[in-house]
């Protein structure tokens, strides 16, 4: 196995994107599933998917020619496009005025690629691709998701506050890439 990093550029990667996600959406696994693997909460289209890439390609981990993970890039200018997400960049835009930051719009990775790093080293990719550009990146993860939680934490993730939406409780995360952890 030797996982490269990379920024999505074809149909197909997309196309692998939306499998993945789709094996791996909150409404497909069991209960103890999600418990202990984590989950992914929205479901894309291929055309909203291929915009949001056109706009900031989305990070991918590939072994060979398989996508085996994925970060979305999500521009501030999608915030109204996907209807559950329209929160979380509502209390971004207050919790980070003057700041000019990303949304992660999805992470995930391939059952048999996880406790491989391959977490971190998209995170850290990422980063790298972005930060010239971008202040920092900010996400929501549901409070549930404890594995998905405690993994964004590790890597430089802050909570800045728990909100609920439409009975969901969520926890807001900004990691700040300009602060120096030590």
């Amino acid at each position: 196995m030797k996982i490269e990093y990379h920024r999505a550029s074809t149909e197909n990667e997309l196309r692998q994107i939306l499998a993945l996600q789709k094996n791996n959406a909150v409404a497909v696994i069991s209960e103890a599933e999600r418990e202990k693997e984590g989950f992914v909460t929205v479901t894309h289209t291929y055309a909203i998917l291929k915009r949001m890439n056109d706009a900031c390609a989305h990070i991918i981990a590939k072994d060979g020619d398989i996508v085996v993970g994925y970060a979305l890039v999500m521009l501030p200018a999608f915030k109204n496009d996907i209807p559950l997400l329209k929160p979380m960049f509502a209390t971004a835009d207050a919790l980070l005025p003057n700041t000019n930051y990303l949304a992660m719009g999805q992470i995930c990775i391939a059952k048999n690629y996880r406790s491989k790093g391959i977490f971190r080293g998209m995170y850290h990719y990422y980063k790298e691709q972005l930060l010239g550009r971008y202040d920092g990146l900010f996400t929501e993860v549901a409070t549930n998701n404890t594995r998905s939680l405690y993994a964004h934490q590790s890597v430089g993730f802050t909570i800045l506050k728990t909100e609920i939406t439409d009975g969901i409780s969520w926890e807001l995360l900004y990691w700040d890439w300009h602060k120096i952890i030590v």
